[in-house]
């Protein structure tokens, strides 16, 4: 199995670990993923990173739909992949949620699965400049006609000769979504991916294989699984660290009606966990909804305790049919111990 290391987001202070993403990329780590939600954006931080490494992969885990046409996402990525020597930059993709999608990017919901597959399809044109990008999409035309429009738009091609295979990857979780990934992506980033969990997606990323033909399987198509890794003596505490990030997302990430982290939660089997955690969050009580996250929850989605006890269910997540597990851990310790469990060096 391979490795990756995410970065995530920066908090309050713009923190870019180089030093970790370093020592991942010696010990064999494939790739580095970076994110953004109302901060820091996921496409510097990798621009940075591809002057201070030499082979590891750059993916952003996720650039959101609503941030950026997918025209300047393409640009993004043609131009980082180019910076960096070509073959290392992987695009991924994610609509993130409603609250953000119109409260912070000011722009609509509208329906999303057609969004991913307007938004996609443009980006694979624009990067194989076979001709000038025209799409006649369903949530996503070029060029533009729509209300406000001048009627001048015209169809145009990269001025950049980009790399053509710039791989694609998209976060999902629902049904519908899941077949998109397989039929139109190179590869998924799955919500909520935890082992023995392909028994339900195993379906659902068949039925796209089949619609995408041309022998597209299992074999040649990426599945990036995400982990908390925490070394610690303490079990109990290492999850106690982990749930406030729960409680957040569960609670508050999202509309008490449409929150996709705790549609998640609730279809592993925890559903009046779910139901209690966004009920304390949404009421401003914030202590309790961290306490009413379940150690088991935690610990089906983590890695945490001694090393010992990281190695021996890392093998679950070894057979979980995840191609790669992304790790997420800010501890040095972690990424050593992370690298001699799937037998890097």
């Amino acid at each position: 199995m391979k490795l990756g290391l995410s970065i995530g987001y920066s908090k309050a202070r713009m923190d870019l670990p180089v030093a970790l993403v370093q020592q991942a990329e010696a010990l064999g780590y494939d790739s580095v993923w970076s994110a953004e939600a109302y901060g820091s954006d996921a496409v510097t931080p990798l621009a940075f990173l591809a002057a201070v490494t030499k082979r590891i992969r750059l993916g952003t885990g996720i650039m959101q739909l609503a941030a950026r046409t997918p025209a300047n996402a393409a640009m993004c990525a043609g131009t980082i992949d180019a910076l960096a020597g070509g073959g290392r930059f992987i695009v991924g993709l994610g609509v993130s949620g409603p609250q953000i999608v119109e409260g912070w990017y000011g722009q609509p919901w509208g329906r999303p699965y057609y969004r991913l597959k307007d938004y996609v399809a443009i980006m694979r044109k624009i990067f194989r400049r076979e001709e000038p990008v025209t799409h006649d999409g369903r949530e996503i035309s070029l060029p533009y006609t729509g209300e406000g429009a001048a009627g001048v738009g015209k169809a145009l091609k990269s001025i950049l000769h980009m790399n053509p295979d710039i791989p694609i990857f998209l976060a999902t979780g629902s049904e519908s979504t899941v077949r998109l990934t397989a039929e139109i992506a190179d590869g998924w980033l799955p919500m909520g991916f935890v082992p023995g969990c392909m028994a339900e997606y195993g379906p659902w990323l068949e039925e796209g294989f089949r619609r995408a033909g041309n022998g597209k399987s299992l074999k040649n198509f990426e599945i990036q699984a995400s982990v908390h890794v925490e070394i610690a003596d303490d079990v109990k505490a290492a999850l106690a660290k982990l749930k406030p990030e729960v409680a957040l997302y569960v609670g508050g990430m999202g509309h008490k009606d449409k929150n996709f982290h705790k549609d998640q939660m609730i279809r592993r089997g925890f559903a009046e966990a779910a139901d209690r955690i966004q009920e304390l969050y949404l009421a401003h009580r914030k202590e309790e909804a961290i306490a009413a996250v379940p150690d088991e929850w935690v610990d089906m989605k983590s890695l945490v305790g001694p090393p010992d006890r990281i190695r021996q269910r890392f093998r679950p997540w070894e057979e979980s049919g995840a191609t790669s597990l992304i790790v997420r851990s800010h501890q040095p310790e972690a990424i050593n111990v992370m690298a001699q469990a799937a037998r890097l060096n």
